[in-house]
C-alpha cells in the first residue's frame, strides 16, 4: 500500500470537510465559564457520512495556544495517554517519513459500559498548510504485523482529522475543528452511539485544552510557517 498517497488522500478528505459549510445539524453545544463569563464554548454537528451508514461529526472549539504549537501536541504519540482520557493504549508502530507514522490504539470503554474498548490501526499525517494552518489526519489501514485480536473489536476510523488555524480575533488562540467517522463494529445499535458520541467529543476538546497546559510544547522548527519539530526522525 501507498501510505504516502493515502494520507495526502485523507488530508484532501478533511480540507473538504472543513470548507464544507452545508448540510450540518447542531446536536450539542457545550459552555465552559471562565471567569464568571460564559464564552468558551464546543459545538458539535452532524451530518450523513457518505462512507458508511453512521455520522460524520464536526466539533469545534477554541484552545488558549498557538496553533503550531497544538498541532504538535495533538499529533505527538508519545504523551497521548496521558491526556486523553478516552484511549488506553496510543503506540507509534512504524514511521513512514518525518510527517506520518501508524500507530495502534485501544480505547477506553464508554458510555457507561456500553461500549466496550475497540483498537484501531490508523496511518496518522500532518500537513502544514498556507495561512498558518494545520491539518492532522488519520484512517485506519491494513497493517499485517498488528492483525485483529480475539480481545478487542477492530473498529474502523473512516477519513477523521483535526484542523488547527490561528483564531482570528487573537492569534495568539487556535480554532480546533475535529471531524470523526468512526465503524465502531460489532453488536452495537447506531442508537447507542448517536446518544454518546457528541459527549464523548466535547470530552476530547477539554481533555486536549487541560492536557495542553501540563505538557507544554518545545519552540520547534523545521515547517514553512516557524516550522514543526521533527521527532519521528530520530
Amino acid at each position: 500500500m501507498d501510505y504516502q498517497a493515502f494520507a495526502q488522500q485523507t488530508t484532501q478528505e478533511i480540507l473538504g470537510y472543513y470548507q464544507d459549510t452545508s448540510g450540518w445539524k447542531v446536536i450539542k453545544t457545550s459552555v465552559r465559564k471562565v471567569k464568571y463569563v460564559s464564552r468558551k464554548k464546543i459545538t458539535v454537528s452532524s451530518k450523513a457520512s457518505k462512507k458508511f451508514h453512521g455520522n460524520l461529526y464536526r466539533v469545534e472549539g477554541v484552545i488558549p495556544e498557538s496553533t503550531s504549537r497544538l498541532s504538535d501536541f495533538l499529533y505527538r504519540p508519545e504523551n497521548r495517554v496521558t491526556w486523553d482520557k478516552s484511549l488506553k493504549v496510543y503506540n507509534m508502530v512504524q514511521k513512514i517519513d518525518s510527517e506520518t507514522f501508524i500507530c495502534h490504539t485501544i480505547t477506553q470503554s464508554f458510555a457507561m459500559g456500553s461500549i466496550s474498548p475497540r483498537d484501531f490501526i490508523d496511518l496518522v499525517h500532518l500537513k502544514c498548510c498556507e495561512g498558518n494552518m494545520d491539518i492532522i489526519s488519520s484512517a485506519s489501514v491494513d497493517f499485517p504485523t498488528y492483525p485483529p485480536s480475539s480481545n478487542y473489536i477492530r473498529g474502523y476510523n473512516h477519513a477523521c482529522g483535526c484542523v488547527c488555524s490561528p483564531l482570528q480575533e487573537n492569534p495568539a488562540h487556535s480554532k480546533l475543528v475535529m471531524f470523526v467517522q468512526t465503524e465502531m463494529r460489532g453488536r452495537l445499535a447506531p442508537s447507542i452511539i448517536e446518544a454518546t458520541m457528541p459527549s464523548h467529543l466535547v470530552s476530547f476538546i477539554l481533555n486536549a485544552k487541560d492536557g495542553i497546559k501540563t505538557h507544554k510544547i518545545p519552540s520547534r522548527c523545521g515547517c514553512h510557517h516557524n516550522g514543526h519539530s521533527s521527532f519521528l526522525k530520530k
